[in-house]
C-alpha cells in the first residue's frame, strides 16, 4: 500500500505540470474515444491520466462546479458517477451541526464536505488509498481540514473508541456481480448489520439510498428511523436520505423536496396519507400534476387535501380545481377537455400519458405527433372513463 501511495503522490505532481494542464485545458472539448487512441506527449503521464482529468472537468461542470478550480484532482469515473451532486450535498447540509462528524465511506468526498461544514472535527474514512489521497490533496487546495484515514469501515470500528455527533454512511449499492442493489441488507456495508454499533458512538446516523427504496420497507426494517428526505433535482428524484437516532421516536416525518425549482417542500408524517380526506371531479379549468418526489412518497390523497384539490380517478395522481393555487408543488395547467377527433394530424405536443392503456410513443404515432412545443396533451382517465385535455 505504501509503494501505490507513492506512485500516486508522484502522478499527482505529474499531473499537475503547467504544460499538462494547459494541454488537458485545451482539449475539454475533444472526442475523448479519438483522444484516447492518441500517444500522450508527455512521457511522465499516460492519455487514459489525461483523458480522466479531461473527464473529471466535464463531469465538474454540471455535477460539482465548486471543483472547477486550480491544483483539482479527479478520479477515474466510476468514482465521478457515485458521488452525489454539489445541489444534494448542500441540501443535506443544512440540517447538520456539532462538534464531530465523520464520514466512514467517503468516497470521492463531496457530501463530507459540505456535511461537515459546521462541525470542529471532521474525520473521513476510505479503503480506497488513492481515492482518499485524491480527496486529502483537493481537500487542502480548497483550503478544509480533516483527518483522512485509509481503512475499512469494519476495521475502523473494531478499534474506535470516539464519539461522533453525526456518522455519515453511503453504502455501496452493487453486488459483487457489479448488479444494482437497493435494500438495506444487500448494501455494503450491510445496514441493517451495523446500524445498533452505529448509533452506540454517535447521536445520529444519516445514510444515503438509493431513490427505488420502498419507504414502507425502510419504516419496517429501521426502528431508530426518525426522519426521511426524498431529494429531487429539477424533478428528478435522485436519492433518500434517512435519519436515525439512539432515542425511541413515536413519528416519523417526511419531507420531499424538489431543488431548482422554487417549489416549496411537502412535509408530512408517516401516517397522515390513511388518514387523508379526497374528493373527485371531472377535469376542471385547472390540472395540477404534483413532483416525482411527492409520487415517490405515495401521498396521494393528502396532496389532494392539504391543498384543497379534487382528484381524477383513484389511480389517476393528477388533481383539478376551478381556480389557481399557486404554491402547489408541481406543474400547474390551464386545460380544456378534447375529442381525439379534434388532434391536429402532424402536430407538435408535449404528451403525458398516466393510467391509461396508450403509452406517448403509442399516442404520437397514433396522432402522428412531435415532441416539443409549448402545449400539452394528456391522456390521462377520471372516474367516468378515459378522458384526453389540451393546455390552453
Amino acid at each position: 500500500m505504501i509503494a501505490a501511495n507513492r506512485f500516486y503522490n508522484t502522478l499527482v505532481i505529474k499531473i499537475l505540470e503547467h504544460t499538462i494542464q494547459e494541454y488537458i485545458q485545451k482539449n475539454l472539448h475533444a472526442d475523448l474515444p479519438a483522444l484516447l487512441l492518441k500517444k500522450s506527449p508527455f512521457p511522465e503521464v499516460t492519455m487514459q491520466e489525461i483523458v480522466q482529468q479531461i473527464k473529471g472537468k466535464q463531469v465538474a461542470e454540471k455535477k460539482f462546479p465548486f471543483l472547477l478550480k486550480e491544483g483539482i484532482i479527479f478520479p477515474p469515473q466510476l468514482n465521478l458517477e457515485q458521488a452525489s451532486s454539489e445541489k444534494t450535498a448542500s441540501y443535506k447540509s443544512t440540517f447538520l451541526k456539532g462538534e464531530k462528524f465523520i464520514d466512514l465511506t467517503a468516497g470521492f468526498g463531496i457530501d463530507a464536505y459540505y456535511l461537515s461544514k459546521d462541525f470542529k472535527e471532521v474525520t473521513l474514512v476510505e479503503q480506497n488509498s488513492g481515492l482518499l489521497e485524491t480527496v486529502e490533496h483537493n481537500w487542502g487546495v480548497l483550503g478544509r481540514k480533516a483527518r483522512f484515514i485509509n481503512n475499512h469501515l469494519e476495521d475502523f470500528l473494531h478499534h474506535n473508541r470516539e464519539h461522533f455527533d453525526v456518522i455519515y454512511l453511503d453504502p455501496a449499492r452493487r453486488d459483487q456481480q457489479k448488479n444494482k442493489v437497493f435494500l438495506l441488507e444487500h448494501l455494503s456495508p450491510n445496514v441493517l448489520d451495523i446500524q445498533k454499533r452505529l448509533l452506540a458512538i454517535s447521536e445520529t446516523l444519516v445514510i444515503k439510498l438509493s431513490p427505488l427504496i420502498d419507504l414502507k420497507y425502510l419504516i419496517s426494517v429501521v426502528p431508530a428511523l426518525f426522519r426521511i428526505d426524498i431529494i429531487a433535482v429539477k424533478n428528478d428524484v435522485k436519492e433518500i436520505v434517512i435519519f436515525l437516532s439512539g432515542h425511541p421516536n413515536q413519528h416519523v416525518s417526511v419531507c420531499c423536496i424538489n431543488l431548482e425549482t422554487g417549489e416549496r417542500p411537502f412535509n408530512y408524517t408517516i401516517g397522515d396519507e390513511e388518514t387523508a380526506h379526497v374528493e373527485y371531479s371531472e377535469p376542471q379549468k385547472y390540472l395540477y400534476i404534483p413532483n416525482n418526489a411527492i409520487l415517490k412518497a405515495g401521498t396521494f390523497n393528502l396532496a389532494s387535501q392539504r391543498f384543497n384539490l379534487k382528484k381524477l380517478h383513484p389511480n389517476t395522481h393528477f388533481y383539478t380545481s376551478d381556480h389557481f393555487v399557486e404554491d402547489f408543488p408541481g406543474r400547474i395547467l390551464q386545460v380544456e377537455s378534447i375529442d381525439g377527433k379534434e388532434i391536429k394530424k402532424k402536430g407538435q405536443f408535449n404528451i403525458i400519458s398516466k393510467n391509461h392503456p396508450l403509452k406517448p410513443e403509442e399516442i404520437k404515432k397514433k396522432y402522428q405527433l412531435k415532441d416539443g412545443g409549448d402545449q400539452y396533451l394528456i391522456f390521462t382517465q377520471s372516474k367516468k372513463g378515459k378522458i384526453i385535455l389540451k393546455s390552453v
